[in-house]
């Protein structure tokens, strides 16, 4: 039976990017349930990086990341992740309220903001219907480039001598001699420390580890990718809906991705697309753009995991100082995964926090406040 320092249950963002940060100072084992890695919400990702999303407080932890995912050190990937695109948050004229809102909840996080009338989001947005008069844009917004993110956070962990093992679902865990005995698809793998990277089933792996569960929600969000007349530009930005309802983006070849912004409760697993909130999804866009929906081209479903307050817990579980959660990163665990995995690593290792974190109440995300 091998031993590690730190076995992780999880090898999706979450878990690739801590393995990636640990891996040169400790053994670590990462087991992932899936055939590959980042099946169910990383692979599934709408791709696009903004700070506002999430809201305030998950906000800093969104431009801490920048850098990273801007410049990348040499040795972890040659090219950054981020392209340009911008976002534009918009309301009806019987919303007068929400670009107001939007703009003072932000407005001591020191982000690039702007009111903008409909004449200035229109001139941007040709098809833009006129209800929507409210607008604030945001010049920051990027895309982000997923699959080469995570990707090259599996690839640095395996360079730093990460254990990487798949098909390899958790059925048993139990602590024997002060260690972590866990049991994955026939075999038995012991560690120190055990880190709940599961996404989804991270509630599940602390019921098997004898841990009291915080309360991760996973929530179904879905997608829908539809081709329209006349075709959408890819150089336009990211839309979405201040009450929370929509949000969309072109993308390459025409096409229009869109969602109803939708959290519908679920149990973890593999989830398909519904095909109500698909017509939702079509309904919501076709009242903000004056264009023609000529055919949904693709469709898919992805999970998302928050804590009871949409903030992502970090850290060692209180009655169990050898189980740590890394887990409820909802749909901003990918724009926030740098600095979300150096925190961790700050707190796993017990090193001072890095340079990214030193100006944020990191208190916000600790496990602890759940004891």
């Amino acid at each position: 039976m091998k031993h590690f320092d730190v076995a992780i249950i999880g090898a999706g963002i979450a878990g690739a990017s801590i393995a990636s940060e640990i891996g040169a100072h400790r053994s670590v084992l990462l087991l992932e349930a899936e055939d590959h890695p980042g099946y169910h919400a990383t692979g599934r990702s709408a791709a696009f990086w903004t700070e506002s999303y999430g809201g305030p407080l998950v906000q800093p932890l969104t431009t801490a990341s920048r850098d990273f995912l801007e410049s990348p050190p040499p040795e972890f990937s040659s090219t950054g992740f981020l392209g340009p695109r911008g976002a534009i948050n918009i309301a009806r004229s019987d919303q007068p309220d929400l670009a107001d809102q939007f703009l003072a909840d932000f407005a001591d996080n020191g982000l690039a903001m702007e009111r903008w009338s409909w004449t200035q989001t229109a001139a941007l947005i040709p098809e833009l219907k006129p209800v929507w008069t409210q607008a604030v844009y945001e010049p920051d917004c990027c895309d982000i480039d997923v699959a080469a993110l995570h990707a090259a956070y599996l690839r640095d962990a395996r360079r730093k001598a990460v254990d990487l093992v798949c098909r390899a679902p958790v059925s048993q865990i139990r602590k024997s001699d002060g260690h972590w005995e866990l049991v994955a698809s026939g075999e038995t793998y012991r560690a120190t420390v055990l880190v709940n990277a599961a996404g989804a089933w991270a509630d599940k792996v602390a019921r098997l580890a004898g841990v009291k569960p915080v309360g991760i929600q996973p929530l179904i969000r879905n997608m829908v990718q539809i081709e329209t007349d006349p075709p959408s530009t890819r150089d336009r930005p990211l839309v979405v809906g201040l009450d929370g309802s929509f949000y969309f983006k072109p993308e390459a070849g025409g096409s229009y991705w869109l969602s109803p912004h939708d959290e519908i409760p679920a149990e973890p697993g593999d989830v398909a697309p519904d095909e109500l909130s698909v017509a939702m999804a079509i309904d919501r866009f076709e009242k903000v753009l004056d264009v023609r929906v000529m055919r949904v081209s693709r469709k898919w479903a992805g999970l998302r995991s928050f804590a009871p307050d949409r903030l992502p817990v970090i850290g060692y579980d209180i009655a169990s100082p050898d189980f740590f959660w890394f887990a409820g990163q909802g749909g901003f665990g990918i724009q926030t995964a740098p600095a979300t995995a150096k925190l961790a690593r700050s707190l796993l290792l017990n090193q001072p926090m890095d340079e990214c974190l030193r100006t944020i109440d990191t208190s916000l995300y600790a496990a602890s406040r759940f004891s």
